[in-house]
């Protein structure tokens, strides 16, 4: 308004003829153009908003990719937890529009005043909501054996299709304390305690399993080792130390299980003859420390070798015959401003996430310790589907289940297709702990 009536007098002096003094109608101008650059200001740009909600973002799982490749370039985000479904506040730049337009990633551009609002809105102690300030890419390493198959891994799957690079390493790296370069370290579905993934029973024939069995002896001989079962314990030994020193540990599947069963069996020998040549310790049962697993106790191992299962923490056989189309399980919601910890961990675009199956399908709630923090749940089958925890300075998230998109995916199955899935509220569990170690690090309650 200012404008156009500071125009309107000037024209009316010209068209009346009038004479101004130049000093005058030079004052005009400058103040016309001081207001038509503060007005244009006003309407520039300041941030980019991507939002992750369930009616408008596009590709949920490339706009963590996004986010990474931004903190790459030395640049802050910020996570606006709970609004609108976990968004994410960038700087603006043509650069990051177009990044965002080719990976086909939906975005708002908003200007100082909508971003303040925004901003403002979050803080209110009305809002279950907060904004986490995302500061530096992490460094990710995945363990995973040389020989993995495209089917194997939900992760390695989730990080290539958002463009998130990783590194991958194994036992060579683990015993020769390489973890220490990284933030954040997934476990592939590994068997820690030495067993196999307790496949013999079905496949003890098949090729890829003499094989496997055959490359992992040699391995740990050439590590120095009598046994798989003593250098798979001490691979998960070191990667206890990892993250009791600070690092960030992500599992899935077999990876829990068998990770704190290696723990609690240090130093007792719980394999049979055709897993390590000879027999396994009398009562073996009675002779596992629970104090020294992450996330599980008072478990009961299965003796059986022809058993496709590690113990009692594992839900699959005593859940029953759930129907695939009724297999759901439902995320905890918690205090944004209070625990923003458990609340990255559980961003999405809905609280309800489809179950899926896998050796280690759901833990057995209990036997799920007291400290663990539950994220996830099947409260009709009395499951945890999704946990998380503190170990020294650092944090580890257990999640059940092969692969979110493949229900009951079986060995030989093509693997998922993520270009068909690219909303996948399962998914994003597993880039949400990708991300989470880059958040500004805050005194985390104990």
């Amino acid at each position: 308004m200012g404008i156009l009536i500071l125009t309107q007098k000037i024209m009316m002096y010209l068209s009346k003829g009038k004479e101004l003094k130049r000093n005058r109608l030079a004052n005009y101008f400058l103040l016309a153009l001081l207001l038509v650059t503060v007005f244009t200001q006003s309407l520039r740009a300041s941030s980019i908003l991507i939002p992750m909600d369930a009616d408008t973002q596009e590709n949920h799982l490339k706009a963590y990719g996004i986010t990474y490749w931004i903190l790459t370039k030395q640049q802050k985000v910020q996570w606006l937890l709970n609004y609108r479904g976990g968004a994410f506040l960038l700087p603006d730049a043509e650069v990051i529009r177009r990044e965002c337009q080719i990976r086909g990633v939906t975005f708002e551009v908003l200007t100082d005043g909508q971003t303040q609002a925004i901003l403002d809105e979050i803080s209110s102690p009305a809002r279950n909501q907060e904004a986490v300030i995302l500061e530096k890419a992490p460094k990710i390493a995945v363990y995973s054996p040389l020989n993995k198959q495209p089917w194997d891994d939900a992760v390695t799957m989730a990080l290539t299709y958002a463009e998130i690079p990783y590194i991958t390493v194994y036992d060579e790296e683990v015993l020769g304390d390489k973890l220490v370069l990284y933030d954040w370290l997934h476990l592939h579905h590994e068997d820690f305690t030495g067993q196999y993934g307790k496949f013999y029973g079905a496949y003890r024939a098949a090729p890829w399993y003499i094989q496997g069995k055959k490359d992992a002896e040699a391995l740990a001989v050439q590590l120095g080792y009598n046994k798989v079962s003593e250098e798979k314990r001490d691979v998960a030994l070191k990667i206890r130390n990892y993250v009791i020193g600070g690092g960030f540990m992500f599992a899935m599947c077999s990876a829990t299980d068998s990770f704190d069963i290696a723990l609690a069996a240090e130093g007792v020998d719980i394999c049979e003859p055709m897993f390590d040549g000879d027999a396994s310790d009398p009562n073996y049962q009675s002779k596992l420390n629970f104090s020294k697993t992450f996330a599980f106790k008072d478990f009961t191992l299965e003796r059986n070798p022809l058993r496709y299962e590690f113990s009692s923490i594992d839900m699959t056989t005593q859940r029953g015959n759930v129907p695939k189309e009724s297999d759901y399980f439902s995320l905890m919601d918690f205090s944004a401003k209070w625990d923003p910890v458990p609340t990255m961990l559980c961003q999405n675009h809905t609280s309800l996430v489809k179950g899926f199956m896998g050796q280690t399908t759901a833990f057995n709630k209990d036997e799920v310790k007291p400290t663990v923090l539950v994220l996830g749940e099947n409260k009709i089958n009395g499951e945890a589907r999704y946990i998380h925890g503190i170990k020294g300075k650092g944090f580890f998230t257990f999640y059940g289940g092969h692969d979110p998109e493949d229900y009951q995916h079986r060995v030989g199955d093509p693997k998922t297709e993520l270009e068909l899935h690219p909303n996948s509220p399962g998914y994003r569990l597993i880039l949400n702990n990708v991300l989470f170690p880059a958040a500004r690090k805050k005194k985390q309650k104990t």
